[in-house]
């Protein structure tokens, strides 16, 4: 029997966080509310943490700040921003500095309840543990290869014999940029299989995210790099002087 996957609910109304966490539960998840970001940071750092469901308005501190502290500490799980906020700038910023998706308050259960299984099955459910800093790490078993290599199975990511921390989205973006080497895919493509087919949000979560993957390959030396073909899509490719 597989384990029950872990939801954070970090939420200070209690008007939204008690049927919110009530459909959670009754759809089989383990489900932990707390209504402010600080104690909520130091829950990610201490427990298995799979999905981080996220209001900004905080009483304690923005939710922004909470969402990038989490990539920043190493949370790697999938994080779903709740907001009341209206401008698209707030929502763009969320997806900047680490989150997933996001949700405009008010919003419908069956809806969130999409989005959350839509991205536990990417991770595979697995538990994110926030117990080191996402710095590259070093592994015996690392492939034996100077260049990249994408681990759909073990969902990993080698630059050499140096491991990249990436998040749900991020991996997913790189893989099938990975598998189509070379070959530009377009944007329609990237958004249908790593967000959903039906979905209908911005596609500045598209762009935002492929800036981190870039951001990350850079960090880490990777040889390759990823070239926008406008008005088409991205392109991974070895670099020249690899």
């Amino acid at each position: 029997m597989s384990m029950a996957s872990q939801v954070l609910v970090v939420e200070d109304d209690d008007k939204i966080a008690a049927p919110l966490v009530r459909t959670l539960e009754r759809e089989g998840y383990e489900v932990r509310r707390l209504a402010e970001g600080t104690p909520a940071l130091a829950a990610l750092a201490e427990t298995r943490v799979d999905l981080l469901l996220l209001d900004l308005g905080l009483p304690d501190v923005d939710g922004l700040d909470v969402c990038r502290r989490a990539r920043e500490q190493g949370y790697l799980g999938g994080i779903i921003i709740l907001t009341a906020r209206d401008g698209e700038l707030d929502r763009v910023v969320g997806l900047d500095v680490g989150a997933d998706d996001y949700l405009a308050k008010p919003f419908g259960l069956a809806e969130l309840l999409a989005r959350a299984r839509a991205l536990l099955r990417r991770s595979g459910g697995a538990a994110s543990e926030t117990a080191a800093a996402p710095a590259p790490s070093q592994s015996a078993d690392a492939p034996a290869t100077d260049g990249l290599r994408v681990d759909v199975q073990a969902r990993r990511i080698w630059v050499g014999d140096t491991e990249l921390a990436a998040t749900t989205k991020e991996f997913d973006v790189l893989a099938m940029l990975d598998a189509s080497r070379g070959a530009v895919v377009s944007r329609e493509q990237l958004i249908s299989g790593v967000w959903d087919e039906n979905w209908y949000g911005s596609t500045k979560m598209l762009d935002t995210t492929m800036g981190r993957v870039r951001q990350k390959l850079e960090e880490a030396d990777a040889p390759v790099r990823i070239t926008t073909v406008r008005g088409v899509g991205f392109r991974l490719e070895d670099a020249p002087d690899a």
